[in-house]
């Protein structure tokens, strides 16, 4: 049987250089879609972004058709006991032992996530999903937990949930158990944080502590699978996303976790990790300014401020949508792979460089930092007798892949102790010495 074929070209045009892509048709279809969502923009929805409410609860919960899969979480548990992940805080730590949850496989996750979770919901029914999810999923009481943040740990009972705002509702555990870090902190204060925050802690700050019934088991795996999603998988900017219309799992959830896993597992170069980690950190920040300028304004307001904040707020909006679009592409498997292709092709492109018209050999020296002692050991030990002759030259580096980029044939680099920070693939095109 004869099939035709049709390729559909994808111009990307966000990165710093420009790809080019052919797509069979089998994937031309939502690929070529999704590679500049939001490009047909108008003036008149961005303004109408700009108003849009930061707190739209317009994600109510709409069960009656219960598609999220999660009516058997109860009856289903998970497929081994999870282990015990033993504390380290010395002799002269008194925290209890917690679960072994973060090194759960790719496909636990994304099964969690899709039959349980979340199943076909919206951007903006991911909180009434995931409430939906907490409810069946976690022991509503009367467990102890390790409330852990980045200033201290300390064990607590759970005594509530507040699904609605993923809160837990706690108490100190007598005699008190905790660790801090760098800090001091009493049990009144302990006490009194509780008492501003009514009692109410983060879900996402609790880890259980572990019990050998199995009774907690699926409570324990279950903050971990809530844990890593607002860690890893959810972007403050999702719910916001104008077409709201689509499956979330399927747009953003399974290629954000690909990606997280073929990161884990140095599927992709560590130029790119890095520059995803940057667009990352610059989105946000851009989606914070964004949104900080936008609760300033009034739509029937006509002041010259007003005016130039709307002009500044398009700005912030456009850029929003282009770190948007260059995150997407990352995420993407298939043009993550043309990505991470043109950039070894360029380098495996690069020509021997040979002997220097001028027959000089160059010394390169790679140091962050170099003291008084270790120029001089370097001096007398390696660098006098390599320069004793008028063609060898010394030049000094902060970066060892800069070293052997400016390498010809018969060069040497010597490479100092420290640590050095190495963010993209080393080619030595020439035969050079490294030491």
């Amino acid at each position: 049987m004869e099939q035709e074929t049709q390729e559909t070209a994808c111009i990307v045009s966000d990165m710093s250089d420009m790809v080019l892509v052919d797509f069979h048709s089998a994937v031309k279809s939502q690929e070529a879609e999704e590679c500049l969502p939001g490009a047909g923009s108008n003036l008149l929805d961005i303004t109408q972004a700009l108003f849009q409410n930061e707190n739209n609860e317009s994600g109510e919960d709409s069960d009656d058709d219960d598609d999220s899969g999660t009516d058997n979480i109860g009856s289903e548990k998970s497929g081994t006991q999870l282990q015990r992940c033993e504390r380290h805080g010395g002799g002269s730590s008194n925290l209890p032992d917690t679960f072994q949850t973060c090194n759960l496989l790719f496909y636990e996750r994304f099964k969690a996530y899709q039959d349980y979770m979340l199943g076909d919901c919206k951007p903006s029914e991911v909180k009434a999903f995931t409430a939906d999810y907490l409810e069946k999923a976690l022991e509503p009481c009367d467990w102890l937990a390790l409330w852990s943040t980045d200033v201290f740990d300390v064990v607590v009972e759970v005594q509530d949930l507040d699904l609605n705002d993923l809160k837990a509702c706690v108490k100190l555990v007598l005699p008190l158990q905790w660790e801090t870090r760098s800090c001091e902190i009493t049990e009144e204060a302990f006490n009194s944080l509780l008492e501003a925050t009514q009692h109410k802690v983060l879900l996402i700050e609790l880890q259980v502590v572990y019990n050998e019934s199995g009774d907690l088991d699926q409570t324990a795996l279950t903050l971990e699978h809530l844990r890593f999603f607002y860690k890893h998988i959810w972007r403050q900017w999702d719910e916001e996303d104008e077409d709201d219309d689509f499956d979330y799992f399927v747009r953003c959830v399974e290629p954000r976790l690909r990606l997280y896993y073929d990161i884990l597992e140095d599927r992709v170069p560590a130029g790119l990790v890095a520059e995803y980690q940057s667009l990352l950190q610059s989105c946000s920040q851009c989606f914070q300014q964004f949104s900080e300028l936008r609760s300033g304004l009034s739509p029937d307001s006509d002041s010259e401020l007003d005016n130039v904040s709307m002009v500044e707020g398009l700005k912030l909006y456009d850029q929003l949508e282009t770190f948007k679009r260059k995150l997407h592409i990352i995420e993407n498997p298939l043009l993550r792979y043309v990505l991470a292709y043109k950039g070894s092709s360029r380098r495996q492109c690069v020509q021997s460089r040979g002997l220097r018209a001028s027959g000089m050999k160059v010394v390169h020296v790679v140091t962050a930092v170099c003291s008084t002692i270790q120029l001089q050991s370097l001096l007398t030990a390696r660098l006098i007798p390599l320069s004793s002759s008028e063609d060898t030259e010394i030049q000094f580096h902060r970066d060892p892949v800069l070293a052997v980029d400016a390498c010809h044939q018969g060069d040497i680099v010597i490479v100092l102790p420290g640590t050095y920070s190495v963010s993209s693939s080393i080619f030595i095109p020439d035969s050079i010495t490294i030491e």
